[in-house]
């Protein structure tokens, strides 16, 4: 049994931020960052376009006052404006602090941190290092963790959160390498598990492993979510497999074209044209190509994002990796031909409610980064505000619970939990069981897909929740075929379709009562913002073993409500 002060669960840009952060705060502290993959493999390194900061490197009049307004206004006005003006405050010293532990920066000509314009944004004001820079930040962090000897579990799967009368304990979690689970007791547990995006079906540009773990395991263990039917479409996916295009191929100047050679962002945001914020830019295309303006092809329509005109030279040093995985997953050279795209599912703006600091209603619980809704994105996330996120918030989350461990005695987990889910995985392999994991799984994201994405309406989103109602239902019949113990990846599916179901509820849920169109979601039946009936949170919570929904009141601070043009 390994005890910890703190033990934090997601080894991605936000849990390693955190990790160091306990450290730099009190060397003494017993740290475990406990991952399903290894660390430098967490989806934080497929996050390529930057990170936003009012640096006022590129436009000498940007401020933290514009960036926390373009992060409310971008939300729909949903954000915390209390979260948000944290978020854009700690963002010049999170910015230098990272260019001081070596991050490769882009660089300006006098040498200073090089700044692109992103969606939604009043100045340029993304910092990058030419489209890799999760890639880059997660190394750094990564390399300082080890420095300073946090301890790593690598390929583990987290079970449960334990705890009694309100208080954290400790997790389970399943070693993947050997099939045995293993208990953490831990005075604290921080949460950084990623999102949810990858329930949908193939059309998203989240890793497999992004299945909604760490919000499943906290709404069983009573701690609610928040804001879970806003999930982010991001305008730019490579046509066939959903792959990501970043932001910056836009912000670097790039066009988006329909069948007719038309700019036709021209229709939907005249000033921001390309660069609108995501949520308006990806239903522009979607209604595009609903509209009949789109291209036709064997892998599905799409409209067509053009870089050529920008020339091999700025292409091969600030959008290098674009290139390529056009080049491997659309036979297409962007130096020569434009990109096949069309939105894909991509960002999860809800999660595991939290405040300003990270701190969940559970004592000794955590949750930072994209598994967390603390709320600095409301309805629909700016680009560059993601990677800014993990990082500021898992600094705070960090430097935080550092200070709350000295003041908690380590607790203990009973042995029973790990009979309790022996128990659990041999029933999985038992003659009564016959579903097929693959065939539930294939259904749960493709109902998602027909009827909780980009455009929604009553009519459809009520069938998603019966759905996957029924798909819960013959989970409980659903068949481990491979009773091996070692890399056992059918049980490891199976355990994350189990979150993964969950969380679908969620989602259908929270989009079948919220009766308004407000940023990334959108319903055809109310094409409006409501803000006299829904300018507030959706809080999701167990009971009983059903999905209750509740309210919660958004904080407002020195931006009125406004409406939300580009």
């Amino acid at each position: 049994m390994n005890h910890f002060d703190i033990v934090i669960v997601g080894g991605g840009g936000a849990g390693l931020y955190a990790a160091m952060e306990v450290l730099n705060t009190n060397k003494s502290l017993k740290v475990a960052v406990i991952s399903k993959i290894y660390p430098n493999r967490s989806h934080t390194s497929a996050a390529q376009g930057g990170a936003n900061a009012a640096l006022a490197n590129k436009d000498k009049t940007d401020t933290v006052d514009k960036h926390t307004f373009d992060t409310v206004k971008g939300s729909d006005y949903l954000a915390d404006q209390d979260a948000a003006a944290v978020l854009c405050e700690e963002a010049p010293r999170v910015m230098r602090e990272l260019e001081n532990l070596g991050t490769p920066f882009s660089r300006m000509e006098d040498g200073s941190i090089a700044q692109r314009p992103f969606g939604g944004a009043s100045s340029p004001r993304c910092c990058y290092c030419a489209d890799k820079t999760g890639h880059t930040i997660l190394q750094t962090l990564y390399e300082q963790c080890l420095r300073l000897g946090v301890t790593f579990y690598n390929e583990y799967f987290i079970l449960s959160l334990e705890h009694k009368d309100g208080k954290c304990q400790g997790i389970t979690a399943l070693n993947i390498k050997t099939g045995k689970i293993e208990i953490f007791p831990s005075k604290i547990v921080i949460f950084a598990t990623g999102g949810y995006a990858k329930a949908y079906w193939n059309r998203s540009s989240n890793a497999a492993g992004n299945t909604g773990d760490g919000q499943a395991v906290a709404l069983r263990a009573g701690i609610p979510l928040k804001d879970m039917e806003f999930v982010q479409f991001h305008p730019t996916g490579l046509r066939k497999s959903g792959i990501l295009v970043t932001e910056g191929a836009r912000g670097e100047g790039g066009y988006l074209f329909n069948n007719e050679s038309e700019r036709f962002m021209s229709r939907y945001a005249p000033e921001k044209m390309e660069l609108g914020p995501r949520d308006l830019v990806s239903r522009s295309i979607e209604r595009e190509i609903l509209e009949g303006r789109g291209f036709d092809s064997d892998a599905g329509k799409y409209v067509k994002l053009d870089l050529t005109h920008l020339g091999p030279e700025l292409i091969t040093k600030r959008l290098p990796q674009i290139r390529e995985l056009s080049i491997s997953f659309e036979g297409i050279d962007p130096i020569e031909e434009p990109i096949p795209i069309r939105p894909t599912a991509h960002y999860s703006m809800g999660g595991i409610d939290c405040d300003k600091t990270g701190r969940t209603i559970m004592q000794g619980v955590y949750a930072i980064g994209e598994c967390a809704c603390v709320s600095v994105h409301g309805a629909n996330r700016l680009g560059g505000n993601s990677l800014l996120e993990i990082l500021v918030f898992g600094k705070i989350a960090g430097h935080e619970a550092a200070k709350e461990a000295q003041g908690f005695s380590t607790p203990s987990i009973p042995d029973t939990v790990i009979d309790k889910y022996t128990r659990y995985f041999r029933s999985l392999a038992g003659e009564s069981q016959y579903e097929r994991y693959a065939v539930i799984r294939e259904e749960m994201g493709q109902t998602l897909a027909d009827n909780v994405a980009i455009f929604r309406n009553a009519k459809d989103m009520k069938k998603a929740i019966e759905d996957i109602k029924t798909l819960r239902d013959r989970f409980k019949r659903v068949k481990l075929h491979d009773t091996g113990k070692v890399f056992n990846t059918n049980l490891i599916n199976i355990l994350e379709l189990r979150n993964m179901l969950s969380i679908a509820l969620t989602i259908a849920a929270g989009a079948y009562v919220r009766k308004e169109s407000r940023g990334s979601h959108f319903r055809t039946d109310y094409t409006t913002r409501d803000d006299e009936n829904w300018h507030k949170h959706t809080m999701f919570k167990l009971s009983k073993g059903e999905l209750k929904i509740d309210y919660k009141p958004v904080t407002m601070g020195k931006y009125p409500l406004e409406e939300r043009t580009y």
